[in-house]
């Protein structure tokens, strides 16, 4: 299956080019570190690109102190992480091994350099994609999660990072590395705990508050102003920021809970086009904001729009949940759909401790040889029963109607069908939960007889009956009497992506009539700039 970055090995085999260098001194300026100088520490602004002159640099373990990886960097080699291309910050300590001498080059000149220069662009991008990728496979970072399995908030943190692939280490409670961590920080290793660095515990930890540590979530000047806003983080939307960046337009993409959306959950898209093996909807995507930023569109995360106003002068002003505003010319909605809380009592008492809304890395540990149970009959239900069918014992598909046909591909239902793993229960429902501090059992009615059955689980996975993201637009756009966007000749504009208020667009499954599929709103984020370009140029 296609990941995110090729092998980090291969990649430090291909260095800038000498003329690339030079491009990189005339904008830059040497510096000269001492032997066990820090250059960076977690945290800190990724403000440079810092290529390597002489000398040799290494990656710091944060809470030891000591050399975290057996390679370094030496002459040719660069630092650097994905973050640089956001604006973000650095995940690791680096120190100078022996005195180093750098070329640093400030971040705004090297982003213009890199624009003006694909092949650099490339090489640049493609080491810091497969940085990041090692990064997400070894779990090394200065974010560290004890007691993840324990603590609802500690989880809360642990599903952010997984989502938005940011790296973290995550330690049970009383274990040797927890105690490692936790004497930096001089707390106990059977407390539950979010640390970021030595010494540094996240009180009341919240996705907010990790994301503004990892410099993903920022502050921008209130009234900020861009040529467009984008609202959601799904496909459709990181396709509009992806066209935004290229086309030239300032561009800020919000997201309020993970960039990725639902697909993001999937984890295994094989009908996307030119994936023969097929990709993650996470990685998809992932790649997709990658390109973005190399265009200059910004992204902040988690962050909701609670609000928007069309002011006199044409443009919009946004309000986010904290009270901060930014003014576009233009929005594009792209908000998508979220599950449905069914109506189950205690349902919500277990969302985090068993009940759940993607199946991801994350969750799927949870199934490890235990029974799964997933409600939906949709793709993304599909595509989960596959994946969590790989850890589980026994995964039960809950479909309320006679067949799959109408709402799922044939072939996933038929892998579905085959998997020995896999129980498909048509005409059932989930109608009852149970459980002391996590979820323990459910219930499950077969509709035709009225039967009913307890079965043992950790794990419920909720995917049915999309609802769409439009409560901060009532009022402002028209939508359909189940709160989709209606666009196009439906909403009295020409624009099949434009609604009923000029200068806002709506794409991918928020719209009233799109096909709820990852090409088809990918498709729609694309094709919307140009209705956008044609708007402000208007």
């Amino acid at each position: 299956m296609e990941t995110i970055g090729r092998d980090l090995e291969e990649m430090q085999r291909t260095p800038l080019t000498p003329a690339h260098v030079e491009t990189m001194r005339a904008v830059g300026e040497v510096v000269t570190y001492e032997a066990g100088a820090v250059l960076v520490q977690p945290g800190d602004v990724v403000d440079r690109f810092v290529y390597l002159l002489d000398g040799e640099i290494e990656v710091v373990n944060p809470f030891s102190d000591e050399r975290a990886t057996t390679s370094t960097l030496g002459p040719s080699q660069f630092m650097g992480e994905i973050s640089f291309l956001n604006g973000g910050t650095w995940s690791m300590p680096m120190r100078a091994v022996r005195t180093t001498q750098v070329l640093e080059v400030p971040r705004p000149a090297m982003l213009r350099l890199m624009s003006e220069i694909p092949e650099m662009s490339d090489i640049v991008i493609t080491v810091l994609a497969a940085r990041r990728r090692k990064q997400l496979e070894t779990r090394f970072s200065p974010l560290v999660l004890i007691g993840e399995d324990q603590d609802r908030d500690v989880h809360r943190i642990a599903d952010f990072a997984s989502r938005n692939r940011l790296p973290y280490a995550s330690y049970e409670t009383g274990s040797a590395e927890a105690q490692e961590v936790a004497t930096s920080c001089e707390i106990s290793p059977d407390t539950p705990a979010v640390i970021f660095g030595r010494g540094q515990v996240v009180q009341d930890p919240t996705p907010d508050k990790v994301a503004r540590l990892l410099g993903v979530n920022y502050d921008l000047d209130d009234d900020a102003p861009f040529d467009v806003l984008i609202v959601g983080g799904g496909p459709a939307g990181v396709a509009a920021a992806v066209y935004a960046g290229a086309e030239g337009l300032s561009a800020l993409l919000v997201e309020d809970t993970a960039i990725g959306g639902q697909a993001g959950t999937s984890s295994r898209i094989e009908n996307y086009m030119g994936f023969p093996t097929g990709i993650s909807g996470a990685d998809l995507v992932w790649r997709g904001e990658v390109q973005a930023m190399k265009f200059g569109t910004r992204f902040l995360m988690p962050r909701r729009v609670v609000s928007l106003e069309h002011q006199e002068n044409g443009r919009f002003c946004a309000v986010f949940g904290n009270g901060r505003r930014v003014s576009a010319g233009a929005v594009v909605v792209a908000t998508g759909v979220q599950y449905k809380r069914l109506p189950i009592r205690q349902l919500g008492e277990f969302e985090g401790a068993g009940v759940y809304y993607a199946a991801t890395e994350n969750e799927a540990r949870y199934c490890r040889e235990t029974t799964a149970v997933i409600i939906g009959g949709g793709n993304s239900a599909g595509q989960a029963a596959m994946y969590l069918s790989r850890s589980a014992d026994r995964v039960h598909l809950i479909v309320r109607g006679k067949s799959l046909a109408a709402s799922m591909s044939s072939y996933l239902s038929s892998r579905l069908e085959a998997d020995p793993r896999i129980t498909i229960e048509y005409e059932s429902e989930v109608v009852a939960v149970a459980g002391a501090t996590k979820l323990e059992t459910v219930t499950i009615r077969n509709r035709a007889d009225g039967g009913e059955r307890e079965v043992e689980t950790c794990a419920l996975f909720v995917m049915v009956g999309a609802e769409p993201n439009t409560a901060w637009l009532s009022g402002l756009v028209a939508l359909d009497d189940k709160g989709f966007v209606l666009t196009g000749d439906a909403a009295g504009a020409a624009s099949p992506y434009a609604t009923s208020e000029p200068g806002i667009f709506a794409v991918g499954d928020v719209r009233a009539g799109s096909v709820k599929r990852v090409a088809s709103s990918v498709g729609e984020g694309s094709v919307v700039i140009s209705k956008v370009w044609s708007h402000l140029n208007d």
